[in-house]
């Protein structure tokens, strides 16, 4: 399924589309040699906006919960990257304990859950389920529906180790964001892989953390390719809410952001309305996502600022989705494992604008074109007409989140201040 564009598949987005086609040789390269420095997250997931004149993520999840999304035929990519993981973190391993989100029953994410242990299955592990709640004593047994089951089973902590009743694994591979903290289970697992670690949950992580670093990481490959980084990132700014003066900061932020995309649109001829995106600096599920599109509509916020915004927010750069699917409004989200790009799905809202949050109530999903492996980028074709190499460009997008990811988690890192001290 090629998407459509309301805008014309001309101007910056085809210069970048062709500059990375191009430089193909020189991204790989330069993928390679980051991976040689850089331990990649275990798994991730980028959102991603397609403005027509620019390709940005605007979040990463390094918890990701949508494996159901993608297709069969994208599941050998994620199987055989799910083995080079494991090969290089515990070659050895032969039991994985999946701790999935306590408390969670929707039957979308309990698909997801049974596709995660269909692909490490497939890789070679035996794979259980353990419930992170501390009040399951007894074992769950929870349908699918497609008629199949899964079974969540208590934890047993033995001094260092985590395990299930006949079950030691080598590997526990946590799909729980850890919002809520670090339960005590999680704690002291110095016998045993712990992916992701604990400070990529978010009672550590933030999103400014992740955007500094994608900044980083976009500077230097627009270097690479001799292009703006503007084209690939979305300008942000942290603000604290504590305290009198938290709504005047918020509202120059915005008011900063705004002045600045302005000037990006007049460098580039942009005739488009700016607006910015308020939202939480811990993860929120997308809940309490606000789009502003004039600093003076922020006077008016103290009695309307949604609960779970939060006292730490981010002003971001709206950067708006042009791409429709069935007529509706569409974001494509990128899924990595390792280093690779193990397929992907767009995101489809047919409520919500083309300058909203789609990660919302009423989303729908739809496999993007990459799914097909046959589709392997074609140099040469003119920009904005090759589908496959419109998702080789999503998917080069998506890798350079999941690098930015990489540098956040090392300078986040509490072992490695202990390590240098």
């Amino acid at each position: 399924m090629v998407p459509h564009l309301i805008t014309a598949l001309n101007g910056p987005i085809n210069e970048l589309e062709a500059r990375i086609l191009e430089s193909m040789p020189a991204t790989e390269r330069w993928f390679r040699l980051e991976w040689m420095e850089h331990t990649p997250t275990f798994y991730a997931s980028v959102d991603l906006r397609n403005a027509g004149f620019k390709l940005a993520p605007v979040d990463t999840n390094l918890f990701p919960s949508g494996f159901n999304h993608l297709t069969d035929a994208m599941l050998p990519q994620a199987v055989q990257a799910a083995m080079a993981a494991i090969e290089k973190i515990c070659p050895e391993a032969r039991n994985l304990l999946l701790i999935p989100e306590p408390g969670v029953r929707c039957s979308f994410y309990l698909d997801h859950l049974a596709t995660l242990v269909r692909i490490f299955t497939q890789a070679g592990l035996n794979v259980r389920l353990g419930a992170l709640d501390p009040a399951q004593t007894e074992s769950e047994e929870l349908s699918l529906a497609n008629g199949g089951s899964l079974v969540i089973e208590p934890l047993v902590r033995k001094r260092g180790r985590l395990t299930l009743k006949g079950f030691d694994p080598c590997t526990i591979l946590l799909n729980s964001d850890l919002a809520g903290g670090t339960p005590p289970q999680l704690m002291g697992l110095h016998e045993q892989y712990l992916l992701p670690p604990l400070h990529a949950g978010w009672g550590v992580r933030r999103k400014s953390q992740h955007f500094r670093a994608y900044e980083e990481v976009a500077k230097r490959f627009g270097k690479l390719l001799g292009m703006d980084p503007w084209l690939i990132t979305p300008m942000f700014q942290s603000v604290d809410l504590h305290g009198s003066k938290g709504l005047e900061a918020l509202q120059a932020a915005a008011d900063a952001q705004l002045t600045k995309v302005r000037r990006k649109y007049k460098e580039y001829g942009i005739n488009e309305k700016p607006f910015v995106i308020i939202k939480s600096d811990v993860g929120s599920y997308g809940r309490g996502v606000m789009t502003v599109r004039d600093a003076k509509d922020i006077e008016a916020l103290p009695d309307a600022l949604p609960e779970n915004l939060g006292q730490e927010v981010i002003v971001q750069e709206g950067v708006p989705t042009h791409e429709r699917v069935h007529q509706a409004v569409a974001e494509p989200v990128v899924y990595t494992m390792d280093r690779y790009v193990v397929g992907g799905y767009y995101r489809v809202h047919a409520n919500r604008g083309i300058d909203e949050n789609l990660n919302a109530p009423g989303a729908s999903y739809v496999p993007l074109a990459f799914a097909d492996s046959l589709h392997l980028p074609r140099p040469g074709e003119k920009p904005g007409v090759s589908a496959p190499n419109r998702f080789y460009m999503y998917g080069v997008i998506g890798r350079l989140a999941m690098l930015a990811a990489s540098y956040e988690l090392e300078a986040t890192d509490p072992q490695a201040e202990a390590e240098a001290a």
